[in-house]
């Protein structure tokens, strides 16, 4: 086991003063370390049979791309707004520093199980705000999340729960 913290510098009043911001470069930087979250995060997708893997923009395509290559789905990109070509469904939203639109493509194939990957959950704006768009535009029948780092004294795990959107993470921070 591989105490992944230990790999995640902490920069000081980043973005902005009062924040301390959890670089995940570290993890990335080492191979043996990101190919342990990989497999962490494979191994939880995997129990819940993921028919698609939603990554969002940016740090989550990291991950969901590794995760893709040991699950045999699909993964649909979650973008910010005039980034994806053709026919998008939106869903604009607050975060902690201001408003922002998210995008999925109309013709993506999600199946009815999709995971939204990416690095870390704070009050959960962004997840949720994926969750959102899909549930107002595709069938499913669920929709989990999956972070490396959850942090639990921010309210994103509550948020999510109140949202049926099942959270499975790889280290929290309390």
């Amino acid at each position: 086991m591989i105490d992944l913290k230990r790999h995640i510098p902490v920069v000081a009043d980043w973005p902005k003063p009062g924040v301390n911001f959890l670089d995940i470069g570290g993890l990335l930087a080492n191979p043996p370390v990101f190919a342990y979250c990989v497999s962490q995060l494979a191994d939880a997708i995997k129990s819940l049979e993921a028919t698609s893997l939603v990554a969002v923009e940016s740090r989550g395509f990291l991950f969901a791309s590794a995760v893709a290559s040991k699950l045999p789905v699909p993964i649909v990109l979650a973008r910010k707004k005039g980034k994806l070509p053709g026919a998008c469904y939106s869903y604009t939203y607050e975060t902690e520093y201001s408003s922002d639109t998210v995008e999925l493509q109309q013709d993506a194939l999600l199946g009815a199980r999709p995971v939204i990957i990416d690095d870390l959950l704070a009050t959960g704006g962004t997840v949720l705000a994926v969750n959102q768009l899909i549930r107002q535009n595709f069938l499913v029948d669920s929709v989990s999340a999956a972070v490396v780092i959850n942090l639990a004294f921010l309210p994103g795990a509550v948020n999510l729960a109140q949202q049926a959107v099942d959270l499975h993470y790889l280290i929290q921070y309390e």
